[in-house]
């Protein structure tokens, strides 16, 4: 038996006597229809923005005002949207980001325009046919509500429409308020930085894959550093929270987005979001997207899985139907992943290495997630991971100096 395959079990091992002294202490239903947990620590120790109603509600009273959320936002329990209406403000539109208002759609489907059918306010897509409003559905707006969980990593596209959202607010010279939400990976800052050259929507700007940001931090960021179209300037106002900060071990009480069903998800994301750019099947269309890595044949596998369509979650994912081997990882993901505090790249150079053919582990995709053509060359040359992580500590410390500009809670550093 290989030591990657070694290595999970050995751990597997430990994670039972921890499970048997550290039980977390509770767990609870947030959206029944998504049929997913979130473990919670004492989350209420944190007043999210969109909480502070007393802030923003003087900001949109009596305006026309369109919101760009989705099933993240929520204030208690229930959905910004209904809380809004039923406070009298004026919400006339939704713009719907990547898997939809609802969270109806898997990764990458398109999002169609329609109607919400709790309110029949109209909803219009930014992950179909474009990524940013046009002039004319930001026609007699007088303001945008931002307001959607995120989870610190570059490549997770809710920051993208973030940013487009902004350009269209400064196009049409009204005012963006942001409801600030804490990042559950913002207690360190890794990973490459994003070169110019491998700008998409997976990743618009150069900033680490890790970055250590709330989304209100890194809009100022956006504003600050000239980062949007022609060098616009969004009139940004972020509302930020109370009780939070990035030394904070936040659990999130609801899933972020339809794959990253828990922490364990949230946790190994920014490690395991890099193998959709090669031959390495994350889980998509199982019980454990983002908790489990393997492919069909894979030697060093000690666990099986099957992904299948499931349609809100993965229609079309890798592997269909076909069994799989690979590594169950989900109790490392929970119990060590946290506490790491570094991109974690163990896996993928492990797997490529042991890859029947390495020449086609690597898919076009994988530039573009890692923002840099320099982590798939160094793993090709055989580097080890202690020289892959040097080659972007000039970078990233660059960027750290930056980043404390634009922090609006206290640092873990």
């Amino acid at each position: 038996m290989s030591a990657l395959s070694l290595s999970i079990i050995s751990f597997r091992k430990i994670t039972i006597f921890l499970f048997i002294l550290c039980p977390f202490l509770s767990c609870h239903w947030l959206q029944a229809q998504s049929a997913m947990t979130f473990k919670t620590v004492n989350t209420k120790a944190v007043t999210e923005g969109a909480e502070r109603t007393d802030i923003y509600y003087p900001w949109v009273k009596g305006k026309k005002i369109a919101l760009v959320a989705n099933s993240t936002s929520i204030i208690g329990r229930r959905y910004l949207l209904d809380t809004l209406l039923q406070s009298g403000i004026r919400v006339v539109k939704v713009f719907a980001p990547e898997h939809g208002f609802r969270l109806q759609s898997g990764a990458g489907e398109k999002v169609k325009d329609g109607k919400d059918a709790t309110t029949g306010i109209p909803i219009i897509s930014l992950y179909g046919k474009q990524y940013k409003p046009t002039a004319e559905q930001m026609a007699g707006l007088e303001a945008v509500i931002f307001d959607i969980q995120d989870v610190g990593v570059r490549f997770y596209t809710y920051a993208s429409t973030l940013q487009y959202m902004m350009e269209a607010c400064a196009d049409a010279k009204i005012p963006l308020i942001l409801l600030d939400r804490p990042n559950p990976n913002g207690f360190f800052v890794d990973g490459p930085v994003l070169e110019k050259k491998q700008a998409s929507f997976v990743g618009l700007n150069p900033i680490p894959l890790v970055h250590g940001l709330t989304l209100g931090e890194y809009a100022e960021m956006i504003n600050g550093e000239g980062w949007l179209k022609d060098e616009k300037k969004c009139e940004l106002k972020v509302v930020s929270m109370l009780g939070y900060n990035h030394s904070l071990y936040y659990y999130l009480p609801y899933p972020p987005s339809p794959n990253l069903p828990n922490m364990s998800a949230v946790y190994l994301y920014p490690a395991l979001g890099l193998f959709e750019g090669t031959v390495v099947s994350v889980g998509r269309g199982t019980s454990k997207p983002f908790q489990m890595i393997g492919y069909p044949g894979m030697k060093e596998g000690v666990s099986t899985f099957i992904p299948t369509s499931m349609p809100g979650f993965s229609l079309d994912p890798p592997y269909k139907n076909q069994e799989c081997r690979g590594l169950d990882i989900a109790d490392f993901g929970e119990n060590f992943m946290r506490d790491f505090k570094k991109l974690y790249l163990y896996w993928l150079i492990e797997l490529y290495k042991t890859y029947p053919t390495p020449k086609t582990f690597f898919n076009p995709f994988f530039d573009k997630l890692a923002g840099t053509t320099k982590l798939r060359e160094m793993i090709q040359a055989g580097k080890s991971e202690d020289e892959i992580r040097a080659s972007w500590q000039s970078e990233l410390m660059q960027y750290k100096k930056m980043r404390k500009k634009y922090l609006l809670y206290s640092d873990f550093e």
